[in-house]
């Protein structure tokens, strides 16, 4: 049983948090789909802030700053990212708890969402050809991950070159290329609400899905990891 939440515009502070809950305080599965955020810069747990964001521009334009519990790398979202997130226990799910394998997981599943040939897992990110499409963070315990992706469905090349720094170390496929030679949109193949329907219909394929609300989450008190800088 595959507990299946789906919320549109879920603040990513809020929805980090609630990934907290659902990791530490559950031992069910589930899958998170949320439809797009209110705009912000999202740190990797290790990563540094000076180095990698625009700080004083998203100071001045009021974008939170977050750091969020897991690993990965610094991140622009908006309403045009599309989250996707698993939670799975060993007894739910039989592979073993590394990033590999769990990455590899993940592009079998996606690659039956997509049925392209050109769809593929490279470094940690999902491509389309050559091209981003998503990039992962990753949480993993003793006996429970957890995996948040980030889709674009579409991107703001100007905001992101104004916010985010080039990065010093980078995956190799990039090849310096920019935001806009390097990153590609979804928009051309699905609108968020397909795209999402597109994942549920998949799951159904490898799980018995059981539709969850927000108000049936218990929020019990939680120590988050998951900061506002």
């Amino acid at each position: 049983m595959l507990n299946f939440i789906h919320t549109k515009k879920l603040n990513i502070f809020e929805q980090l948090q609630l990934e907290e809950i659902l990791l530490k305080n559950y031992d069910r599965p589930f899958c998170l789909i949320n439809e797009g955020t209110s705009s912000s810069v999202v740190l990797g747990i290790s990563n540094d802030v000076r180095d990698l964001v625009e700080v004083k521009k998203t100071k001045e334009d009021r974008i939170p700053i977050l750091k969020r519990f897991t690993a990965g790398g610094c991140v622009y979202v908006d309403v045009d990212t599309l989250f996707v997130t698993f939670i799975f226990s060993k007894k739910s799910l039989d592979i073993t708890f590394f990033p590999e394998p769990i990455l590899r997981w993940a592009e079998n599943f996606y690659k039956k969402v997509f049925e392209i040939d050109n769809f593929k897992l490279m470094e940690n990110d999902f491509v389309i050809d050559d091209k981003k499409i998503a990039g992962n963070a990753m949480y993993i315990k003793k006996d429970r991950f957890l995996l948040h992706t980030s889709f674009l469905m579409d991107f703001d090349d100007k905001k992101m070159k104004k916010y985010l720094k080039i990065p010093k170390v980078a995956p190799k496929y990039r090849k310096n290329r920019s935001h806009e030679n390097f990153l590609s949109p979804l928009k051309e193949r699905y609108s968020k609400e397909d795209f999402s329907l597109k994942i549920k219909t998949t799951l159904k394929d490898f799980f018995k899905v059981k539709d969850c609300n927000l108000s049936d989450i218990e929020r019990r008190d939680t120590k988050f990891s998951t900061t506002c800088l």
